[in-house]
């Protein structure tokens, strides 16, 4: 019976049934389903050690190197393949995995970023005789449609023109570009209620990489606009004297991370590895939180670019085991930050053709394809795996990829429907522009 509980199988039954039993605590999750536990490997099915001789028999005939190829697959208890999965190699935006379980241990699912816009100056007859004072919180996702929401805020609290500059004050971001004069240069642009140019529309933000969000429906239809007289003055500290005006308020964290993973944005993950302390802090907190040698996590950054970011594949599959066991508890689990195949096919998951079901996180560069995630089984419950390619035909790679898991699949047989325990739960949709996002927190005039 041990055997069948920490394999998962008794407890995707029992989330078929329609039960959902979390575990006593995140850390007796992670501690119980730590590497240690793991039984050593076992003969598998013919069949599925046919499927991955196989498997890495075609990346041979496109000459690649089978020797340099890694396959770790397990269940919860039980180490079914190692194909090199105790070596740290490149792992492309695999990478964001860690980045993902660092934030959430940091700073908690619930976790919002605030900006704070006050004002340097006194406020008469609709015009700020002074400075709009911007500091940022580090909110990762903050772009053009917040900006005007902010501007409408700004006009509801009597302000329609600034007559000294916007001071741009710690870490704010905008549009997805981190450095500050450039942040609040397009903050300036989307207060005075300038719209986006078409060519900048046509690069910028067609970006696959780019998160896609509707606009709230309550936003204004309107442009609403706040004229800035003077220029954008990046500060070293916020000015004395400010009076706060508005409390913006990022997303929640998990919508963050759902859409930073749905979509491989780089430079989210990057700000997020940021803040918690850049890449070397990551490394400890994962390593440390998933339990797992610090020798198998190497990285540079915390979005997966460029290929000194090296994981081990079990390092990877203890990450998602850690992060999905530390959802558990607040009724989440990994397909809530993750893309799930056959439930949307949109950003990474566009011309996949992965197993319904499988909560997956892709990453790619000029010469690594990798994909890792979880694959609800009849046979072996929830099966776990990480598969790290090192060659340039990405698109062939990729192919194969979703042939191993399908051809795996087989073996092991479907489950119909997918169990709730990889199922994403119904939350609010998350929009851009929300206007309930601003809190006031200066009397109207």
């Amino acid at each position: 019976m041990l055997q069948l509980v920490s394999s998962g199988l008794v407890g995707m039954w029992l989330n078929l049934a329609g039960a959902n039993i979390p575990p006593a605590s995140p850390a007796q999750a992670v501690t119980w389903q730590g590497l240690s536990w793991l039984n050593p490997p076992h003969p598998v099915e013919p069949g599925v050690e046919k499927t991955v001789a196989q498997y890495l028999q075609t990346l041979k005939t496109q000459g690649l190197n089978p020797q340099q190829q890694s396959i770790w697959l397990q269940t919860d208890s039980n180490l079914l393949i190692d194909r090199n999965g105790t070596i740290p190699v490149s792992a492309a935006s695999l990478t964001k995995t860690a980045t993902s379980l660092a934030a959430i241990t940091t700073w908690g699912l619930d976790k919002k970023f605030e900006t704070i816009v006050s004002a340097r100056g006194k406020i008469s007859q609709r015009t700020l005789q002074g400075d709009l004072v911007v500091r940022g919180g580090g909110d990762p996702l903050f772009v053009w449609e917040d900006a005007i929401a902010l501007a409408h805020s700004l006009n509801q609290l009597g302000i329609d023109r600034v007559s000294g500059n916007i001071l741009v004050v710690d870490n704010f971001h905008m549009n997805y570009k981190a450095e500050p004069q450039t942040a609040g240069e397009l903050l300036k642009q989307a207060l005075t209620g300038i719209k986006l140019p078409p060519a900048l529309l046509a690069t910028d933000f067609k970006d696959v990489n780019i998160v896609k969000l509707p606009t709230a429906p309550t936003a204004t239809t309107t442009i609403p606009h706040v004229k800035i007289a003077g220029k954008v003055i990046v500060a070293s500290e916020s000015p004395t004297g400010v009076i706060p005006l508005i409390r913006h308020q990022s997303l929640p964290l998990i919508d963050i991370l759902r859409q930073m993973n749905i979509y491989s944005n780089n430079e989210i993950a990057q700000i997020l590895a940021d803040g918690v302390g850049g890449a070397e802090q990551v490394m400890k907190i994962v390593s440390t939180t998933a339990k797992f040698p610090p020798a198998e996590i190497q990285l540079i950054n915390g979005s997966g670019l460029g290929v000194q970011n090296r994981l081990s594949p079990r390092a990877v599959c203890q990450i998602f085991r850690t992060l999905h066991q530390t959802l558990q508890p607040f009724n989440l689990n990994l397909a809530d930050i993750f893309p799930v195949a056959g439930a949307e096919s949109i950003g990474t998951l566009k011309q996949r053709h992965l197993p319904v079901g499988t909560t997956i996180k892709t990453g790619t560069l000029n010469e690594v394809s990798a994909l890792g995630g979880v694959l609800p089984t009849r046979d072996r419950g929830l099966v776990w795996f990480v598969i790290l390619n090192k060659g340039t035909q990405i698109a062939q790679l990729r192919q194969q990829q979703d042939t191993l898991l399908q051809s795996l699949l087989k073996e092991w047989g479907q489950v119909t429907p997918t169990p709730l325990v990889v199922t994403k739960h119904d939350r609010a949709p998350a929009y851009f522009g929300d206007p309930d996002r601003n809190i006031a927190i200066a009397p109207n005039p």
